[in-house]
C-alpha cells in the first residue's frame, strides 16, 4: 500500500474555526480496492495459484457433458449464420453456474463484459449515468449521476425499470441490465419507467461518454458548510482533503455531508473520509464473512482533525448506496454526525473479482457489510435519525426540504 504524507498548513492570516484542529503528516491515498459496490480487484496470479482446478469428486460432470453433446447434436439455429462457439458456449455454462448461486451480484464476465465492468471502474465508460439495483426483485434505479443523460432526462432515484428497448426486465439480472443499457455514443435507450403514485411511462435517453462528478462545496448564508459528494472514486480523497481546508478557512463550526444520490464507490475511500472524523482504531465497517474467523475491521486511520465544536449531519436518502452507507452509518454509531432524510438504499454486500482467463473474470459475492455496532446494512438501509421526505411537488418546485431541515437542526440545533 503506498501513502502520501502531507502537510495541511493554515493560510497566513486567516483564522481556523475551533471545530478543526490542523494536523502534520496526515497520511492519504493508499490501496484503493473496489468499485460502487465495494469490489477488490485481485491479480491474474491469484486465480491461478489459488483456486484448485480439479473437479469436485462428488458432482457427476457427466450431465453436463451429455448435455452438451445432446444439443450439438439436435439444435438447430433459426439461421444458418447463427453459429455459437465452442469457447461461447463453455462462457455461457459458466454464466449458468454463476446465476444459479441466486445472487444478482455474482456474475461471470465474458471479454466484452469484461472490458465494460473495468471500464466502469476506471470511470470512462460510454452509458446513461445511472447506478441500478434490484428492489424487491424489481430492476431499480438506485441514484442517476449528476450531469448525465440519465440525470437530465429527469429519472430519479426509486424509479422502476420495467422494460428496456421494450424487453421486459422481469428475471433480468443486474449486469445483464447493464449489458443492454450501455452501447455507442449518441444512440438512444428506451426506458419503460414506473414512478411511485403514477402509471408507466417512457423516457429516451441518448448515450454519452460518463464522466463521474466527485464533489462540490458551498457555504449557506446561515453560515453552514455543505460537501456534495457525489461518489466514492479514485479522486474523492484529494477532493475532500480540499474541502476541509475551504471549511478551515470558511470559520464555520457546521457541516452538512450531502450523500444524496451517492450510489458508493471505493471502499477505500470510505474509509479515507471517515478517518477525517474519527481517532485511529475506530471501526468504519465490518467485513462478515459466512467463516468468522475471516471477519475483517476497516478501521480509522485516524486524521481526526474535527473537535468537539463541529456539527454535522449527513443527508441521506434511497438514492445512497454502498460505500454512502459505510460513511453514513460509522459516523452516526461513533456519535459523530446527526442523519436526516430517507432511508438508504440498502447495498451491503461486498464482492470480489476473480480472474478465470486472462480475457474473463467472475464477480462474486464473498461477505456482509455491517455498521461498527454489527448492523446489517443490507438489512432495511440506514435509517435517518430525522427522517423527511422529498415528494415530487418538491422537486418539481425546487424545494429542498431535506437540506432546509438539516440547516435548521444545525443553527438552532433542534
Amino acid at each position: 500500500m503506498t501513502q502520501d504524507s502531507e502537510k495541511i498548513e493554515q493560510k497566513k492570516g486567516r483564522n481556523i474555526t475551533g471545530a478543526l484542529v490542523l494536523l502534520v503528516g496526515v497520511f492519504l491515498g493508499g490501496l484503493f480496492l473496489g468499485s460502487s459496490q465495494s469490489i477488490s480487484v485481485l491479480s491474474p496470479s491469484f486465480g491461478a495459484s489459488s483456486v484448485s482446478e480439479l473437479p469436485p469428486e462428488d458432482v457427476n460432470f457427466g450431465e453436463l457433458f451429455k448435455a452438451w453433446r445432446i444439443l450439438e447434436t439436435n439444435f438447430a439455429p433459426a439461421t444458418t449464420t447463427d453459429e455459437v462457439s465452442d469457447q461461447e458456449k463453455v462462457w455461457g455454462a459458466i454464466k449458468g453456474l454463476a446465476k444459479s448461486y441466486g445472487d444478482d451480484y455474482t456474475v461471470f464476465f465474458p471479454p466484452v463484459e469484461k472490458e465494460f465492468f473495468e471500464s466502469e471502474v476506471r470511470g470512462d465508460f460510454v452509458g446513461v449515468g445511472m447506478e441500478i439495483g434490484l428492489r424487491d426483485e424489481i430492476l431499480t434505479v438506485i441514484a442517476p449521476l449528476k450531469d448525465t443523460p440519465a440525470y437530465r432526462a429527469g429519472l430519479l432515484s426509486g424509479d422502476k425499470i420495467l422494460t428496456i428497448d421494450d424487453e421486459d426486465t422481469r428475471g433480468l439480472g443486474v449486469e445483464s441490465a447493464v449489458s443492454k443499457i450501455r452501447g455507442e455514443i449518441g444512440t438512444p435507450v428506451v426506458f419503460t419507467i414506473l414512478r411511485e403514485g403514477g402509471a408507466p411511462f417512457e423516457v429516451t435517453v441518448i448515450r454519452d461518454t460518463i464522466i463521474l462528478p466527485t464533489i462540490e462545496t458551498e457555504l449557506t448564508p446561515e453560515g453552514v458548510f455543505v460537501i456534495r459528494l457525489f461518489g466514492f472514486n479514485a479522486q474523492a480523497p484529494q477532493f475532500f482533503r480540499t474541502a476541509v481546508r475551504e471549511f478551515a478557512d470558511s470559520g464555520s463550526d457546521k457541516m452538512i455531508i450531502d450523500l444524496r444520490g451517492n450510489p458508493g464507490g471505493f471502499l477505500e475511500v470510505a474509509v479515507d473520509i471517515a478517518s477525517w472524523f474519527l481517532p485511529v482504531g475506530k471501526a468504519i465497517v465490518i467485513e462478515d464473512h459466512n467463516d468468522d474467523s475471516q471477519n475483517t475491521s476497516h478501521r480509522s486511520r485516524g486524521y481526526n482533525v474535527f473537535t468537539d465544536q463541529l456539527k454535522l449531519v449527513v443527508l441521506i436518502n434511497e438514492g445512497s448506496a454502498s460505500a454512502s452507507e459505510i460513511l453514513a452509518g460509522a459516523l452516526r454509531e461513533h456519535d459523530k454526525a446527526t442523519l436526516i432524510g430517507e432511508t438508504s438504499f440498502g447495498k451491503g454486500s461486498v464482492q470480489q473479482v476473480f480472474p478465470v482467463s486472462s480475457d474473463t473474470s467472475l464477480k462474486i459475492t464473498i461477505a456482509r457489510w455491517l455498521t461498527p455496532n454489527g448492523n446489517s446494512i443490507s438489512n432495511g438501509g440506514i435509517v435517518p435519525d430525522i427522517e423527511v421526505p422529498f415528494t415530487s411537488e418538491d422537486r418539481e418546485a425546487g424545494n429542498d426540504p431535506q437540506l432546509k431541515r438539516a440547516i435548521e437542526f444545525l443553527v438552532n440545533g433542534a
